[in-house]
């Protein structure tokens, strides 16, 4: 699992520039499935035909990051957030562009007050001088991504863009499992996430799949000092209940929780009090679909430094493959 997630990690995918992420899971899983569909938005989608329900499995492939839209006279790069970025998290980080040119944010130096700081008085420094020599390697509208690689932590893994590239290898490693069934399966990987769940819509409404499960992060309550909330990192997946789009359909909330109890594998609720999955986008779809989700614990969401447990990943692709199973 670790692997997997390294390479997913390591790629680039800030939203609306998810073309990397894509080739990288179409070469991992192309020899597992019947069909490879890539729809206008740019949402990959893995069939496995069958002959029964269309069942859609869901992980959004897009990360968070920053946009470039002006170029001083110094060569500093002024820039915007892509997906939910905190400002005070941003600065000091290096981040890194679709190019491979690096930069460091940082703040003008006149701020003496850090509660009036916003992304307006914030800035990419490349290592230049002026303006045409930044030019030369970035434009108006390239995006950067923050620099985090996976490392291994005590049966941990701590990485940038865990959200949601843990989702995307538990989909991957559920495909290379070839679970038995007579259902055609989706497995779709959608783009545009984090700026207002846009691909979950069209892929849905394209593939009006008979009931769908989206995989993705949530938040956990186990930290110092944090939000009261009942998962915690190592406790199992999370069985999705609500959050701030959604109320889960109770046909899937029962199912999977029947088969987490039937195989023996440990599983949490998550109530979300704020936030939300590709889950509401795609229950509202197409005149509704059957929709719930599974999320997987973790810790510091949107920072370069997000945590989530080994073991949490393999019982999460462990509950998705007996889920399959439980739908004969």
């Amino acid at each position: 699992m670790f692997d997997t997630i390294s390479k997913l990690t390591n790629a680039f995918g800030v939203s609306g520039n998810e073309e990397e992420i894509r080739d990288l899971i179409i070469c991992e899983a192309k020899d597992y499935v019947d069909d490879v569909i890539i729809d206008n938005m740019g949402n990959l989608t893995l069939v496995k035909k069958g002959s029964d329900k269309k069942i859609m499995f869901s992980s959004h492939m897009d990360e968070i990051g920053l946009i470039v839209t002006h170029i001083d006279k110094n060569g500093f790069l002024r820039f915007s957030d892509i997906g939910g970025v905190r400002r005070f998290i941003a600065l000091g980080q290096r981040v890194k562009f679709k190019n491979n040119t690096i930069g460091t944010v940082y703040y003008e130096e006149k701020i003496k007050n850090f509660g009036s700081l916003n992304f307006s008085k914030m800035f990419i420094d490349i290592g230049v001088n002026d303006k045409k020599s930044a030019e030369d390697m970035i434009r108006i509208g390239d995006t950067a991504t923050f620099m985090g690689k996976a490392i291994l932590a005590n049966n941990n893994i701590i990485s940038k863009a865990l959200d949601n590239r843990s989702g995307c290898a538990i989909l991957l490693k559920l495909i290379k499992q070839q679970v038995k069934t007579n259902h055609e399966i989706y497995y779709t990987f959608t783009v545009q996430e984090e700026i207002g769940l846009r691909g979950a819509k069209t892929a849905a409404f394209d593939l009006k799949p008979d009931m769908a499960i989206v995989v993705d992060v949530t938040s956990t309550g186990d930290i110092p000092e944090c939000d009261l909330m009942e998962v915690q990192l190592g406790k199992g997946p999370a069985i999705k209940i609500k959050d701030s789009s959604v109320i889960c359909h109770p046909k899937i909330r029962d199912l999977l929780e029947k088969t987490a109890k039937k195989y023996n594998i440990p599983y949490q609720y998550e109530i979300l009090e704020y936030g939300g999955t590709d889950t509401g986008a795609i229950l509202l779809t197409a005149g509704g679909i059957v929709a719930g989700a599974v999320s997987i614990p973790c810790r510091y969401i949107h920072t370069p430094s997000e945590i989530a447990n080994i073991d949490d990943l393999n019982n999460t692709v462990l509950l998705l493959k007996n889920f399959i199973k439980e739908l004969d």
